[in-house]
């Protein structure tokens, strides 16, 4: 079982954590880096059902080689204040939990270098050392990240008052509305809109404030 904890913050993983995107690092390997943002763009705005996008802009990574995770991670920005807010939720008995609709392989490294307790995200099928193009299970998605919130709160020990989620597209707003404190950063309209909280400054030391002392 895990350790009981104070309180618990959720945090998407894509311009959150992160300062990029993960899935279009990967298909700038297939050349096709435009493309595949403007279609995460319109998902994280909510405009089309993130699954079934998520899956057409997984099959447009078919053949890239696996080595691409590696050139990803490489170029990788870990967001202005995130160590300092792990750090302050550390030091304060909380966790910090990351649920993404971006990869296993790319957070199982950035994940834990920045210090987070616990992470969940898609994975990508691999044949013969290149991607296939498809999403191996079940997508993470609003649904998804909303339940693993409420899981991991019940894990720890964590009354769903003291959960915080802090995202920033579509896919955010169920943990948001699921967690004790939504937090819009970094955030498309719709969410800053539906926050219980906007942050102003693209700096997750913004949120140390808000945390249980």
């Amino acid at each position: 079982m895990p350790a009981p904890a104070r309180f618990l913050v959720v945090l998407d993983a894509d311009y959150t954590l992160i300062r990029n995107e993960v899935i279009e690092l990967l298909a700038d390997e297939a050349g096709r880096g435009a493309e595949v943002a403007a279609a995460t763009e319109a998902a994280m705005r909510g405009e089309v059902d993130f699954a079934d996008s998520l899956r057409s802009r997984v099959a447009a990574l078919a053949g890239v080689p696996v080595e691409a995770f590696s050139r990803a991670i490489a170029r990788i920005e870990p967001t202005p204040g995130v160590r300092v807010l792990i750090d302050a939720v550390h030091a304060r008995g909380g966790v910090v939990g990351v649920v993404s609709g971006g990869f296993h392989e790319v957070l199982d490294t950035v994940a834990p270098d920045l210090g987070v307790d616990v992470w969940r995200a898609n994975r990508l099928v691999v044949a013969e050392g290149a991607l296939t193009g498809e999403v191996d299970g079940p997508i993470v998605d609003a649904t998804a990240k909303a339940d693993t919130l409420r899981e991991w709160a019940s894990a720890h020990g964590v009354p769903m008052p003291l959960t915080f989620a802090i995202g920033d597209g579509a896919n955010d707003l169920r943990m948001m509305e699921a967690a004790g404190l939504g937090l819009a950063f970094n955030a498309k309209p719709a969410v800053r809109a539906a926050a219980d909280l906007v942050v102003g400054p693209v700096d997750l030391a913004e949120v140390v404030p808000l945390l249980p002392r």
